[in-house]
């Protein structure tokens, strides 16, 4: 059977080693400029851009023919979204399934609503992965992804909340107060896959003991840890270096966000994936 994984680009990946990927890219809009997060996308542009911006800034989820070109011909497909309380790109990925199916009989769609995004979304695109390697049926495959999802969780950290704000996602008093105060946010990506804020902190060291805290707290025992971070590639780094200095067995990756996430994230965000047992 012909396999395929597709997300959206909110997983920061554009290929994978062992199962055909595709990635299909949703827009960042602000003012007069679009940017497309796909392979070409100018983060530093984006970046100075948004810095420079006064107005309302957004984000535009992929149409139902992105989904359909990416499905391609395969035979059954693993889709992947960015949680659906921040985007439609569950919603447009579901009436793809729908039209792909009717138009395929026999042909098999499963679309996972990650309520998460980023780093936790490349775990699940990782189990899919091994899953496929190993030989499980399509069905097999839907039921045990499930079941690994139950064990992923996303942290965050983030030192400006201005296009959280902007969108709606909080409120724009609390960003302009943190942002006054030099307050960094710590939170989760709760059950339901909205942002949860968990605790404030001041200076870097704050942070990442937070992050550890809840590490701990969520059941993280050494597993996979995925780290995402826009800007901040010192902090990521030394949260790593401590993960792996109370659990030398755990599986650490670092990288760099690309557009999606970085706009939400915004400059020296971190987002954190990892394998918990709560």
């Amino acid at each position: 059977m012909k396999y395929k994984i597709v997300s959206d680009s909110s997983s920061d990946l554009l290929h994978l080693e062992q199962a055909p990927f595709a990635s299909v890219p949703l827009h960042i809009i602000v003012g007069s400029h679009e940017f497309i997060d796909d392979a070409n996308v100018d983060l530093a542009e984006m970046d100075e851009v948004l810095a420079s911006h006064k107005g309302r800034s957004g984000t535009a989820c992929p149409g139902v023919n992105d989904w359909l070109e990416a499905f391609g011909d395969a035979e059954a497909v693993f889709c992947v979204t960015i949680t659906s309380a921040l985007s439609g790109s569950y919603n447009s990925a579901v009436s793809a399934k729908k039209e792909y199916e009717e138009q395929f009989p026999g042909r098999y769609v499963h679309v996972i609503d990650s309520l998460s995004t980023g780093p936790e979304m490349q775990l699940i695109i990782e189990k899919l992965q091994e899953l496929i390697v190993a030989g499980r049926e399509p069905e097999e495959i839907s039921s045990e992804i499930t079941d690994y999802m139950r064990h992923t969780r996303l942290l965050f950290s983030l030192e400006t909340l201005t296009n959280l704000a902007n969108n709606g996602r909080i409120s724009p008093a609390v960003a302009k107060l943190a942002g006054i105060l030099g307050i960094r946010l710590v939170g989760q990506a709760s059950p339901k896959g909205e942002l949860q804020m968990l605790n404030k902190c001041r200076g870097k060291q704050c942070v990442l003991s937070s992050i550890l805290r809840h590490m701990q707290r969520m059941g993280y025992q050494g597993g996979k840890v995925r780290i995402s971070h826009n800007g901040n590639e010192s902090s990521a780094a030394e949260l790593a270096a401590q993960i792996k200095k109370l659990f030398p067995s755990s599986d650490i990756r670092v990288g760099a966000a690309r557009a999606l996430c970085s706009f939400y994230a915004e400059r020296g965000g971190i987002l954190v994936g990892l394998e918990g047992s709560l």
